[in-house]
This record gives C-alpha cells, sequence and structure tokens, in this order.
C-alpha cells in the first residue's frame, strides 16, 4: 500500500507542475492582463543606451524612451512591462510576438521597415565619432589604418561598413555601448561610433572628444511594432498628441538638452 500510495502523490506533483507550466506560458504571451485584470502592455528595451534607456543605481528603467512609454502606456490604459534585451534580439523578439513594442532609440531604417512596422518618428539624433582627448583624430581622413567601433545591430554598424572602404579603417562590432566605452578607454579601438545624443552624454561626462558625421543624413527614431499590428495606429495618434500639447518637448528638455 504504501509503494501504490507513493505513486499516487508523485502523480498529483506531476500533473501539479504540468498545470504550473501551462500558466507560466499563458503569461509570457503579448498583451497579457496583470491579477487585476489591466491590460500589460509588453515592451523591449536595450538598456544600455543613455539617456533614451539605462537603468539607475537601483537597477530601475529611466531614461527619455522610458519615460515616454510610461506616457503612451498611460493614454492607452495599458500597464506597462519592460524587458531588457540585447539591440541585435529585438526585432526577432517582436517577429516572435515575445513584445508587442520596442522603444530602444532605434532608426526607422529602410532594412527594419522589411520586418517590423514604425510609428512616426519621435526624435532625430544623427551620428558622431569619439575619441580619446589627446587622440590627433579629427575626422574622416585621420581614420585610415584606425580602428573603429560600433554596436552591434545599430544603424551605425551599417553606416561605418559603407565608410570603412572610402576611408580604410577597420571595424570592430560589441554588443552594446558600454562595452564600446570600454573598448575606446582601454585603447582597443580607436574611435567610437554612435548616436550623436549619446556621444554628447559620454564627451561630457568622461571627457572625450569628438565630430560629427558629415556624410549622412540618417532617419529618425522610431517605435517598433510587429507587421500589421493594430497598436502602431494608436501609438502613432498618441504621440502626435503628445506633440501637439508640448509633453514631447518637455521629455526632450529633461533628457536630450545638451
Amino acid at each position: 500500500m504504501k509503494y501504490s500510495f507513493g505513486k499516487f502523490i508523485a502523480l498529483l506533483l506531476i500533473i501539479s507542475m504540468l498545470a504550473a507550466c501551462g500558466t507560466s506560458e499563458g503569461d509570457a504571451d503579448a498583451s497579457s492582463s496583470d491579477s487585476e485584470g489591466k491590460k500589460v502592455l509588453k515592451m523591449a528595451t536595450s538598456a544600455d543606451f543613455p539617456p533614451f534607456e539605462s537603468r539607475d543605481k537601483d537597477g530601475n528603467f529611466e531614461g527619455f524612451d522610458i519615460d515616454l512609454a510610461h506616457l503612451i502606456a498611460d493614454k492607452l490604459g495599458y500597464e506597462l512591462e519592460i524587458e531588457d534585451m540585447k539591440f541585435d534580439g529585438l526585432i526577432g523578439a517582436l517577429q516572435s510576438s515575445r513584445v508587442d513594442m520596442v522603444m530602444a532609440g532605434m532608426s526607422t531604417t529602410d532594412k527594419r521597415k522589411k520586418n517590423v512596422d514604425f510609428s512616426t518618428e519621435y526624435n532625430h539624433s544623427g551620428e558622431m565619432f569619439i575619441n580619446q582627448k589627446d587622440s590627433e583624430i579629427n575626422g574622416l581622413d585621420d581614420l585610415e589604418g584606425k580602428t573603429v567601433g560600433v554596436q552591434l545591430g545599430t544603424i551605425q554598424e551599417e553606416g561605418a561598413e559603407k565608410l570603412s572602404k572610402e576611408y580604410g579603417f577597420t571595424v570592430k562590432k560589441v554588443d552594446n555601448s558600454s562595452i564600446l566605452i570600454q573598448e575606446l578607454k582601454s585603447n582597443r579601438v580607436d574611435v567610437a561610433y554612435m548616436d550623436k545624443t549619446v556621444a554628447v552624454g559620454y564627451i561630457e561626462e568622461q571627457g572625450f572628444a569628438g565630430f560629427d558625421d558629415p556624410t549622412t543624413s540618417s532617419p529618425g527614431m522610431g517605435i517598433a511594432f510587429p507587421k500589421g499590428s493594430d497598436l502602431r495606429d494608436d501609438v502613432t495618434k498618441v504621440l502626435k498628441e503628445l506633440e501637439k500639447n508640448g509633453k514631447l518637448q518637455e521629455l526632450k528638455d529633461k533628457w536630450l538638452s545638451e
């Protein structure tokens, strides 16, 4: 009898574990609801891109995109849930319906538009090269034979690949901007190529030098959605409203003013 009763208990435990796994999978779906029945908006970001998205000393998300995402979620009646991941995995997260939208300082390039839909553009920065203050690199013509660092999956990676053919430098790709700055500080790259707003922040905080990329006019930043998402139109309407009532400019003054 002890043996039969033991098998019965073991069977109950297996059934309970399977039920728990089913609940977990259901909660992982995008646009789910929380315990109070409020709709959940799942957003992915790459929190290594200050002042757009990063973490404070307590590990909480902060930045221009984060504040803007909260405003959008509030306007639409959602509870915002943020997932942090590598930048080059963000498009895949949308395509697999793991998240509802992406805010990560993402430029609305034609290449990305083949895989995702974008909201109206909400910011434009441009690109910049930064280097050590005592460096003799002052422009593109000084990059021949040098190593230029970029973040994987970014518009700067694409731009650097094209420029390297004309100006004769090597491109080194890393996972995020924090690693990129460490590469620059340790002289493993001669120059870092990144979004201008982010670059200016590093110049001011860490005493780097830098110069603008004069060669291109990059697209602005947009919020990315899975192809065919109904959420895009709702979010675009909110963005236009926030621009009209001055709330968007308030966030730019808070986070992006030089």
